[in-house]
């Protein structure tokens, strides 16, 4: 049966079964008696790839961890706090685009590698603060801001980076079993740093300094195949990050997939209400408040080893949006709850809904992007995610004033089972989804046919 075209891109039929898949670069079949030649790929990059995840996430977490405490016992101000956020989410809001045309032109472990470099530095600043005593929080600010510019490179770097280390038939168990270690370091992250800051922060910087290391070093270590230089019809860097934001918009899956959590937690992401919720409404106090904290990575990260064992094989696209629908309806009952063990399994609920969603989401990106355009579609990924979590905060912040604290979270979640309505009905391509291997990137055809589609 042949395959519909859509696009640039091609999806193809159910039960297309007699039809030869795209051949990857894993090794081609030998033919008039020659040897195939040896495959890219290694066995001990994808091992490498996680190990460094999980040292570079932890060490993020923790000196997460050790900058708030540090911050607040200098100031006392909660505004103090959030201008920690605001001094790395806006050289990273700043830099990503342009990092992704970097990241096309140039090797992505290379600049992921010199991104943990960079960061590992920033630590070792911090580090040096303690000792030297600078009076006041603006030399700390002055370090976040450097290491929000290594963030907004690490990013499109690492999303980038994958698809050149397995086969495209093992990618969507590569992207679960990334996204399960994610997870769990962002679980065991903020319990060690919290644990290491009992020492002073000093120590937890140095551990922080020697995990991005070991990260930094890991990516260096990497094989895989090479990457294309994503080049482009653009003259001008300018031109270059306009042509990822034109493929983004011209492919209806992709851009469906991403805006679809971009709104979905902008409205439904409750988080930063929790404080709210563990004093003055479930009383539980800030141990409370740490279990509440957890529960959602609890949920992710087992909802993420399933997902290893067993990868969503048909009807990507249909469970997609229920797993968004699910985790509006969580959002819903987490807000109404009253009781812990209820909150709890709503919390539990809303992040394994959530990591079905990221799961989908990074693997259509994946697959519907040409190796050349991986860099600077990343970007616009990454700026996406760090759009719906930022503003999803200062939104839930916003309505709780306005409405109170339990309308605002069950108005979300209301918001976000109307996204899920509208984006069925924007994106009936992303709907109709079926295998995530059967979502293959066409050539790309540069900017001025691009622009033609649009």
């Amino acid at each position: 049966m042949p395959r519909r075209r859509h696009g640039a891109f091609r999806v193809k039929d159910a039960g297309t079964s007699s039809e030869t898949p795209p051949r990857s670069d894993a090794g081609d079949a030998p033919h008039d008696g020659m040897t195939a030649p040896p495959s890219p790929y290694r066995e001990r990059d994808l091992g490498v790839f996680l190990a460094g995840r999980v040292l570079t996430t932890a060490a993020t977490m923790v000196q997460s961890v050790a900058v708030g405490w540090q911050v607040y016992d200098l100031t006392r101000a909660p505004l103090a706090l959030g201008l920690v956020g605001l001094c790395e989410f806006v050289p990273m809001f700043l830099l990503t685009l342009p990092a992704g045309d970097i990241v096309d032109r140039v090797s992505p472990k290379r600049i992921f590698a010199a991104s943990l470099a960079a960061e590992a530095l920033c630590s070792a600043l911090l580090l040096l603060l303690v000792f030297i005593r600078l009076p006041g929080v603006w030399p700390i600010y002055a370090v976040l801001v450097l290491f929000g510019a290594a963030r907004g490179f690490a990013g499109p770097a690492g999303q980038s980076l994958m698809p050149f280390l397995v086969p495209p038939e093992r990618l969507p168990r590569a992207i679960a079993w990334s996204s399960f270690t994610f997870q769990l370091a962002v679980i065991a992250g903020p319990a060690l740093g919290g644990f290491l800051y009992v020492f002073g922060p000093s120590a937890a910087y140095a551990v922080c300094c020697a995990g991005f290391l070991g990260g930094a070093l890991g990516m260096s270590l990497l094989s895989g195949r090479r990457s294309g230089t994503g080049r482009g019809t653009g003259t001008t860097a300018l031109g270059r990050v306009a042509e990822g934001i034109a493929f983004v918009r011209s492919r209806p899956v992709v851009l469906g997939a991403i805006s679809l959590d971009l709104f979905a937690v902008l409205l439904g992401g409750a988080t930063a209400l929790l404080p709210v919720f563990a004093r003055d409404i479930l009383h539980t106090g800030p141990v409370g408040l740490g279990i509440l904290r957890s529960a959602s990575a609890v949920g992710a990260t087992a909802m993420g080893f399933l997902l290893t064992r067993r990868p969503l094989e048909r009807r990507a696209g249909t469970k997609m949006f229920a797993a968004v629908a699910l985790f509006g309806c969580a959002t819903i009952l987490f807000g109404l709850s009253r009781n812990l063990a209820l909150t709890l399994f709503a919390l539990v609920t809303l992040g394994a809904s959530d990591m079905i969603s990221v799961y989908v989401r990074h693997a259509l990106v994946q697959f519907a992007t040409p190796d050349a355009m991986r860099g600077r579609v990343s970007a616009v990924n990454v700026l996406f995610i760090g759009a719906s979590n930022e503003l999803g905060e200062f939104e839930s912040g916003v309505t709780a004033a306005w409405w109170g604290t339990v309308p605002a979270v069950v108005i979300g979640g209301c918001g976000t089972l109307a996204v899920v309505a509208i984006w069925m009905w924007l994106f009936p391509k992303l709907r109709t989804v079926d295998r995530l291997q059967d979502v293959t990137a066409g050539d790309f055809v540069g900017a001025t046919d691009v622009g033609a589609e649009l």
